[in-house]
């Protein structure tokens, strides 16, 4: 490449366009090594072509099972599933919501200035954040049995960390000038919150709280394949037997589920804004 315009810019910056060789080798050996790898790991969980081409065979093979679409006489009892997977998301994002309001308090710099007491709180949350609702629910039903509370309390259990977190990095954000307005005017420390902090956190909390409403629904679905109830228990039922005729029914009408209310939610959001 030359011409005026390559020289121009080998003036202003010659090193973006002729790197020393010393990066040049750098640069190589970092993509060797990557790729180097990248092959370890494909010989270390045998991703082999052969047994791709094999694993799509049987999934052509499902894939034509599954049409038509059928409910095997059994509508009721999968409806009832999915209104069941539905109410274990939304008691869990309820429970979340109402335990992780005042851990939000708690942690918000502005409202509980303590420093060691929001460190220490930010700490906490850091560590259950990395437990994901699938390990709640899995120790849940070894300890309270099948069904849908396990998935209910691994699901509250999975968000409370991130809602607190949200919440108090919500009430951190909040305009200090209405609050300032309040508390000028003579109002008491639970007035200020009341009347000067409520207006502009409701509103962020609420849609926060419905987005991981969201994707509870989704999840619940996960839940109930091990055993938490639900639509996912029926799932998992279906494919065992290999129906999946129904399988593909409970798939479709779940994937409308899930549309209709991100739909919705998406909706209450954007009136929130």
């Amino acid at each position: 490449m030359t011409g005026p315009a390559y020289d121009q810019a080998l003036t202003i910056a010659p090193a973006a366009l002729r790197a020393p060789w010393t990066r040049r080798v750098r640069d190589a050996l970092l993509l060797l090594l990557a790729l180097v790898a990248l092959v370890a790991m494909g010989i270390d969980l045998e991703l082999a072509p052969g047994a791709l081409m094999t694993g799509f065979g049987k999934l052509g093979r499902f894939l034509g099972e599954m049409f038509p679409p059928s409910s095997g006489g059994q509508s009721v009892r999968i409806f009832k599933a999915l209104a069941e997977t539905f109410a274990m998301a939304f008691a869990g994002t309820v429970i979340a919501a109402l335990v992780a309001l005042p851990l939000g308090v708690i942690g918000a710099k502005t409202v509980v200035p303590n420093i060691a007491l929001h460190f220490a709180f930010r700490r906490f949350l850091d560590i259950f954040r990395g437990v994901p609702a699938l390990v709640w629910a899995l120790i849940l039903v070894s300890a309270f049995g099948l069904g849908p509370f396990g998935g209910v309390v691994a699901l509250a259990l999975a968000d409370i960390p991130n809602l607190a977190k949200l919440f108090s990095e919500a009430l951190e954000n909040s305009d200090a000038k209405p609050l300032e307005g309040v508390r000028s005017a003579g109002a008491s420390p639970l007035a200020v919150m009341r009347f000067g902090l409520a207006p502009q956190f409701a509103p962020v909390a609420t849609s926060q709280t419905l987005f991981f409403l969201e994707g509870n629904f989704r999840n619940a679905g996960v839940l109930g394949i091990v055993g938490a109830g639900g639509i996912g228990f029926e799932l998992d039922e279906r494919i065992r037997i290999f129906a999946f005729d129904e399988v593909a029914f409970i798939i479709l009408l779940y994937m409308i589920a899930v549309a209709c209310l991100d739909t919705l939610s998406r909706w209450f959001r954007n009136r929130l804004a």
